[in-house]
């Protein structure tokens, strides 16, 4: 099972688009305000957040984490391991109240998707980290990765993993290649076609499949997809509109195509070799989730050694070999390779895990939804769904 087959299918998630929309005012965080007194030097121990299934393990006693093991040894910096996020918008509404009212979080470094990032970042509620004490992040983190819209410069976050939403689809029943977005509306796949349902995953494709250029989409290009959507619904072309539960669909064979994430195929075609991922050629959307340290963390600097330690291209190889998704360390490609393993050697090959150079030139991180946009294109897009 992959980390992304645990979340819930949201939308606009129980703990709703905004502050604002649950009565409470936006309350933005000045930079002056957000560090609280760090206690690292006296107290080696770091609290790191998580979702489950998101990190190595051990084949003997899934207890362990031997990438964490490994780095207390060397450090002497004991690391607390949660696994206490399933959902984004969960875990906002579980750590707002303290953030908004300048108390601790009680977390040194959490890991939420780059959409969520990016309102943490506009209301000021993450520190900005220290580079001159990270340069393991500095020469490898993925030039690709290094500068999206809401944290320019990659100041605040650092890409944890990646992954592509594109189109997963069973050669073998469908009898044809897919190669464009548009392919799955094709009148044989009535019926047997699936979108994701949450807002934020599912736009972007859908746009690049218009000729739209994500990183600066309109509001009109949103707009436009929701009544291609609708109308494609009306005609009863999408069977329906799911979480990770396309998984499932498409195992069985009730769904021929259907919009997909990466890592997850990558984990069915072990299974399935029939099935195939596609990176559109319009484009796909390239994202991540990304770990931030929260204003007020008690262990500033060991989060930064910590988030530091898995850039070395050792460490990401090692995580890489375990969760499937896009290494956001290139370099570890070439520890892959040189591996004696022929199965991990053959990873270092594995495009959903390294990018080639031409599918790279097809992918793209979209621009985020605004804090003023997301209510509006919420109720829109949930009413499109069903939701």
């Amino acid at each position: 099972m992959s980390r992304r087959s645990l979340l819930r299918a949201t939308g606009a998630g129980a703990a709703g688009a905004t502050l604002a929309a649950c009565g409470v005012p936006a309350a933005y965080v000045e930079p002056g305000d957000r560090a609280g007194r760090d206690h690292s030097a006296g107290d080696h121990t770091v609290h790191f957040a998580n979702w489950p299934l998101y990190i190595d393990t051990d084949d003997e006693d899934e207890s362990r984490r031997p990438t964490l093991d490994a780095f207390g040894e060397r450090t002497g910096i004991s690391v607390t391991y949660t696994e206490e996020i399933n959902d984004n918008d969960e875990f906002f509404g579980k750590i707002s109240p303290a953030l908004m009212n300048h108390q601790q979080t009680g977390r040194d470094v959490v890991v939420i998707s780059d959409w969520m990032a990016a309102r943490f970042v506009r209301l000021g509620w993450v520190q900005e980290m220290d580079r001159g004490k990270q340069p393991n992040v500095a020469k490898y983190l993925d030039p690709q990765l290094r500068s999206p819209a809401f944290d320019e410069g990659r100041t605040h976050t650092v890409p944890w993993q990646s992954g592509i939403t594109g189109i997963a689809y069973n050669r073998r029943r469908l009898g044809r290649e897919i190669k464009h977005t548009s392919d799955l509306w094709a009148p044989d796949l009535r019926g047997k076609v699936t979108l994701l349902s949450g807002l934020d995953e599912a736009f972007a494709l859908l746009m690049q499949g218009n000729g739209v250029d994500i990183t600066r989409w309109e509001r009109e290009d949103f707009h436009d997809i929701c009544d291609q959507v609708e109308k494609l619904v009306k005609s009863k072309h999408i069977r329906r509109f799911t979480g990770n539960d396309y998984i499932k669909d498409l195992s069985t064979g009730d769904v021929l195509a259907c919009q997909a994430y990466s890592g997850d195929v990558i984990q069915l075609q072990a299974d399935n070799p029939d099935i195939e991922f596609v990176v559109p050629e319009e484009g796909a959307e390239l994202w991540a989730e990304s770990l931030m340290i929260p204003n007020l963390a008690r262990h500033k600097r060991n989060a930064e050694k910590l988030v530091d330690y898995y850039y070395e291209p050792e460490v990401a190889a090692e995580l890489a070999t375990w969760v499937n998704y896009v290494c956001p360390v290139p370099a570890a490609r070439d520890v892959l390779a040189s591996s004696k393993d022929e199965e991990t050697a053959a990873l270092a090959e594995d495009p959903l895990i390294f990018p080639d150079d031409g599918m790279r030139k097809r992918l793209a991180i979209a621009r985020d939804i605004t804090s003023e946009e997301r209510a509006g294109f919420a109720k829109k897009w949930n009413a499109v769904v069903g939701l």
